[in-house]
């Protein structure tokens, strides 16, 4: 099986130039994006022990922070390798202005390519966050006994029935973690059946608040943009979402003059085509990236930038997140609900249920249908409260990880 999925790479990799310029010119690769990712490395290795972080995106390197915070600090560590996969986590990455983290894209998972990535940075621990499970470099990794844990794991339903029907090769590949450190209870009983050897739950990592978030603050001046508008956002969106908080925001409107829908689409290359859908409902918009600060007259204001989610949410009192009126899965909420706004979701969240049961019980999420009901429910006064019991869980679950995680690092370079 591990035979047909590298042929298939190889394959791939033959016509990666095609798909390479397409996504250039789509924005989203650049040079050296390509360059790094067929294992032309920008930087050199240098001497002293590395750790080694791997995320996809934002999201999963933002879940982290706390934890590059703590080993920033920590001068047995000479450097931090940090690999993601895309260009926005790039940019969020400069912002974080670490000084020990080398970034480096993330290689395509063959074989070739992993064990030339492995050699050229030779890291002395690994630590892949979330979903990212890779056959060819999982393998490698093994094959230099390099300790690889997968920390605040997450498989999905829909991505375990892929995983068991090939059910041999998945146990081979699970079975190079030493320690998976599943989010919830869904993941742990996933990640037994697919044989990964060691599995300790100790709760989902995007409950804790970083030093990064709260850097975001809301200037003077940025909030005086919104003065005197009643706020709420539409936080994640995919297609068609945005038309339905569009209607909503018309629904609303009818009892709220002053009224200020802001839009935060999931993929900000959608922007014009979302400008385009709204103006249609004769809807006025105003695009973030403009600067322009005299909002009378406009109805969304669409935020087409990354990294500023989190401002947004600190304005509003209460926040929609999508992906969950299409068949998405939903969205994290944290985020929202540690900034303590109300949480509105569709019932597409089947990729955080655990996360959405604890928020519900904590009365802070409510599900919805239908625009008319979205309006009915969105607020326009924060409960601080309740989003310091959602702060409260994240420092016991960053405690107890970096417990962890410690012990695991001191026993390897013990070793060496």
């Amino acid at each position: 099986m591990f035979f047909l999925y590298q042929v298939i790479l190889s394959l791939l990799i033959v016509f990666s130039p095609i798909i390479f310029i397409f996504r250039f010119f789509k924005n989203k690769e650049n040079k050296r994006s390509i360059l790094e990712k067929i294992c032309f490395s920008s930087k050199n290795r240098i001497i002293g022990k590395i750790i080694w972080f791997h995320g996809a995106s934002v999201g999963e390197i933002l879940s982290i922070v706390p934890i590059l915070e703590k080993y920033e600090k920590d001068k047995s560590i000479k450097k931090i390798l940090l690999t993601t996969s895309t260009l926005s986590s790039s940019k969020v990455i400069k912002k974080l202005k670490f000084k020990k983290i080398i970034h480096q894209f993330y290689p395509l998972d063959h074989t070739l390519f992993a064990k030339k990535f492995l050699n050229h940075w030779k890291p002395n621990f690994v630590i892949f966050i979330e979903s990212e499970i890779w056959p060819a470099m999982f393998r490698e990794i093994n094959k230099k006994k390099i300790p690889l844990i997968l920390l605040n794991a997450r498989i999905t339903k829909k991505t375990f029935k892929r995983w068991i029907k090939i059910k041999k090769f998945a146990r081979s590949i699970f079975n190079n973690i030493l320690i998976s450190y599943p989010q919830n209870q869904e993941t742990k009983f996933y990640l037994e059946k697919l044989g990964s050897k060691k599995i300790i739950k100790i709760g989902n990592l995007k409950f804790v608040e970083n030093n990064f978030e709260k850097k975001i603050s809301n200037s003077k001046s940025f909030k005086s943009i919104f003065q005197n508008k009643k706020v709420w956002v539409a936080s994640s969106t995919h297609k068609d979402e945005e038309i339905f908080c569009a209607k909503a925001h018309i629904e609303l409107k009818k009892q709220n003059k002053n009224l200020i829908t802001i839009i935060i689409p999931r993929h900000v290359h959608r922007v014009k085509q979302i400008v385009k859908d709204i103006q249609n409902l004769g809807l006025s918009i105003a695009i973030h990236s403009s600067n322009k600060s005299n909002l009378k007259d406009k109805d969304i204001y669409i935020v087409d930038t990354f990294g500023e989610t989190k401002k947004f949410h600190e304005l509003a009192s209460s926040v929609f997140l999508g992906g969950s009126i299409i068949s998405r899965g939903g969205q994290n909420p944290l985020e929202a609900a540690r900034s303590g706004a109300r949480i509105l979701h569709g019932p597409n969240i089947d990729n955080f249920k655990d996360v959405y049961k604890l928020l519900k019980f904590l009365k802070i999420s409510i599900q919805i249908r239908n625009p008319k009901k979205l309006a009915s429910l969105i607020l326009f006064k924060k409960d601080k409260y309740k989003a310091l019991k959602i702060k409260k869980i994240g420092r016991k679950i960053f405690n107890k990880t970096v417990i962890e995680i410690d012990n695991l690092i001191n026993n390897e370079f013990k070793k060496t």
